[in-house]
């Protein structure tokens, strides 16, 4: 079986439309389950996730990698997938995610995103994202894991310490703790659909300055933070 893990804060406008996402997999839905993991919402963001999801679990770690530690210890299945509230994940995604773990030496999985929203600019953004994720991944310099686009083995998962919970960058450096019990591989037809809110709201130099200054600061600092942050 495969966990699905979703960590959810006020998701009430765009939670539906990714459970719907998950409901649409071709991959049987007897072989996986959704998990959301929701941190004390103030909206519908639980209610509405109950119509699909399987469990709906109240965070008790900090931050969204501890929401997602959460929802990993609490999965029955031994391969988990982790995706956010405001992602859309094309129909093949679990089904390219099951057979990538056919090879036994395959740790964790990973992939490309594209924009949900219209726009050039929002595509030449991902395309240089993607770009970046697949020259670190052949150069073995860079293992761009993204939380909304990554597979793994649970028990593995464990061993390796699981993520960090930190503010930003908790997604990046657990592929270099998982390399060490096996193949962690990037796979550029495991894709799913992401959301610019952000970049659309705060701008997007303004959102990758930000980014980038809490990764160099070791995921977390006084000046700048992505926790609960509200979108419009």
């Amino acid at each position: 079986m495969i966990s699905v893990v979703i960590p959810t804060y006020n998701e009430e406008e765009n939670i539906v439309r990714c459970l719907r996402s998950l409901k649409e997999q071709t991959l049987s839905r007897e072989e996986f389950e959704i998990i959301v993991v929701d941190g004390n919402s103030v909206d519908r963001t639980r209610e509405d996730a109950a119509v699909y999801a399987d469990r709906i679990l109240l965070q008790t770690s900090k931050k969204v990698g501890g929401a997602r530690n959460d929802g990993v210890k609490a999965a029955e299945g031994s391969l988990i997938a982790t995706t956010d509230a405001d992602c859309f994940c094309p129909p093949q995604w679990l089904e390219i995610i099951e057979k990538g773990f056919t090879n036994p030496d395959v740790v964790q999985l990973y992939g490309p995103v594209f924009p949900i929203e219209k726009g050039l600019n929002y595509q030449v953004s991902l395309g240089m994202i993607n770009a970046l994720s697949a020259a670190g991944y052949h150069t073995g310099i860079l293992y761009y894991t993204l939380g909304c686009n990554t597979a793994f083995r649970k028990e593995t998962f464990l061993k390796a310490g699981m993520y960090r919970c930190i503010d930003a960058g908790d997604d990046l450096e657990l592929a270099l703790r998982m390399k060490r019990f096996g193949r962690v591989l990037w796979n550029k037809d495991m894709v799913v659909g992401f959301s610019m809110r952000r970049y659309r709201q705060f701008g997007t130099l303004k959102s990758l300055y930000e980014w980038l200054y809490i990764v160099a600061h070791g995921g977390e600092t006084d000046k700048i933070s992505y926790s609960r942050r509200e979108y419009k």
